[in-house]
């Protein structure tokens, strides 16, 4: 690909996912297009094995962005990373086709495991604010991580996982997650179990209260 055709491709990503931008120009400035320019070269080295080369074109996008990106990572086409301070990428990642990426994410390793050690993401996967996944497993295309979870292990695809350690709380959701970009309503099995708690505690104090009211008119009764 061209770089007029790259750029071009990297505009409509960026106005598709953020509604900030108003303008073509304004993409230009943006982090996820800087990175990724940066990314595109430094891969191209790294695959001709001019290792020093590559990095020090990827540390020049870190810089610049805050967003690192180990050039030896493998990323397909239309990933897109909103605001993006704080966000790693490791070596041996695999990214595929519309992934979504939020500040403070990280994709990274174990410290355990050689060869493969980062994750594989298949396409349209989005990653929400402040997620970790961590290991050599894969994220199953359309799945969604919600913001702040820490995923350790395998995930099939078309689910959504929250909380620490992650944990599937839907499955078979079909919403493609770079045109469904909704970050905060996601389902809560914990939360809703806490709910139903409150309100059936709420309920035996009311039938606690009517019992003790009865049981006070009964006694006035046989005293009377």
């Amino acid at each position: 690909m061209g770089v007029i055709s790259y750029i071009k491709e990297e505009i409509k990503v960026v106005k598709e996912r953020d509604p900030a931008i108003k303008s073509d120009i304004e993409v230009l400035l943006y982090p996820s297009f800087k990175v990724m320019l940066h990314y595109r070269i430094a891969h191209k080295l790294y695959l001709k094995k001019h290792y020093f080369l590559a990095r020090w074109v990827s540390q020049r996008g870190v810089r610049k962005t805050g967003i690192e990106i180990h050039p030896g990572a493998t990323i397909g086409k239309g990933l897109f990373i909103d605001h993006g301070s704080g966000v790693i990428i490791g070596e041996t990642a695999i990214l595929g086709d519309n992934i979504t990426l939020y500040q403070g994410v990280t994709l990274g390793g174990t410290g355990k495991e050689q060869g493969k050690r980062h994750p594989t993401l298949e396409d349209n996967v989005m990653v929400s604010a402040g997620a970790k996944v961590i290991g050599s497993f894969t994220i199953g295309k359309n799945s969604k991580i919600g913001a702040g979870s820490v995923v350790i292990e395998e995930v099939p695809p078309n689910c959504t996982v929250v909380g620490v350690p992650g944990r599937i709380v839907r499955m078979g959701d079909q919403k493609v997650p770079s045109a469904d970009l909704d970050q905060i309503h996601l389902p809560d099995p914990v939360l809703n179990d806490i709910r139903q708690l409150q309100t059936d505690n709420i309920r035996l104090k009311k039938e606690l209260k009517a019992l003790k009211e009865k049981l006070a008119k009964e006694k006035i009764i046989e005293e009377a």
